[in-house]
């Protein structure tokens, strides 16, 4: 009798890293031209906002274009709340613009976000209810934008807990993870503006933790995304390109 080998159910993690996120952009697309199909993703803050578009069946191309016309404007905007200084609810309305008014349990890839509850620190897995919610709290920055309340949770940004979500994806049933770490390779500049003293700030705290986490995956691919900036949108094609570039050379090793 003969035996078919079990093909292995391959995971991505997608993690956090503000506007460095349209490098991910660029690792789908290297995944694509190698005929690499995802059977889970689970993302964290920027991850899970590419991650949502890319489990509901938007192409590589797709994304890019809806990220190459992206400006802050267009998913922030200034808040009256006490606990943040922006909203980030125009990103959700551009999820529910691309991909309509769905639910994470009708994704055509199971997909998980990642967020902090922010009255215990504890790590929640959102993958029930609006995808547009889900990745609201996975990138609430904390302190810059409004937390997000599901389930009468205060969630923040999950880069808190797991900003490369490996774990994660190792509990929704994947038996090979490729990670996606934005800041293993990224020059933080002298801030230009208080967005950047937030964002190098919050990032700081991650990168330690981060390292421990990506231990745990199976491909880890880290762009070189030293020359960018977190905060510029005027980025985002490069980004791509750079993600794409660094993801062919770690792709050389999959098997």
């Amino acid at each position: 009798m003969i035996f078919k080998k079990k093909k292995k159910k391959i995971g991505l993690a997608l993690g956090g890293g503000a506007v460095l996120g349209a490098a991910h952009v660029g690792v789908l697309r290297a995944l694509e031209e190698h005929d690499i199909e995802i059977s889970f993703i689970a993302g964290t803050s920027i991850g899970a906002f590419v991650g949502a578009f890319y489990a509901f069946g938007k192409s590589w191309q797709d994304i890019n274009k809806i990220a190459s016309e992206l400006k802050w404007v267009d998913i922030t905007e200034l808040s009256l709340s006490r606990y943040g200084l922006l909203s980030n609810e125009k990103m959700g309305k551009l999820i529910k613009k691309h991909i309509g008014e769905q639910s994470l349990e009708d994704a055509k890839i199971p997909l998980s976000m990642i967020a902090t509850d922010v009255s215990n620190g504890k790590k929640v897995v959102i993958d029930k209810g609006s995808v547009a919610k889900g990745a609201m709290a996975s990138s609430c920055i904390p302190g810059i934008f409004n937390p997000t309340i599901i389930n009468d949770k205060m969630l923040v940004d999950g880069g808190i807990v797991e900003n490369v979500p490996i774990n994660t994806l190792k509990k929704m049933g994947a038996d090979y993870v490729i990670g996606v770490d934005l800041n293993a390779n990224h020059n933080y500049d002298k801030p230009q503006n208080i967005l950047d003293v937030a964002l190098n700030s919050f990032h700081f705290t991650l990168m330690a933790a981060a390292k421990l986490q990506t231990e745990d995956a199976d491909l880890l691919i880290e762009p070189d995304l030293s020359g960018f900036n977190r905060s510029d949108m005027a980025q985002v094609n490069d980004l791509m390109k750079q993600g794409y570039k660094d993801a062919q050379k770690a792709l050389k090793s999959f098997k």
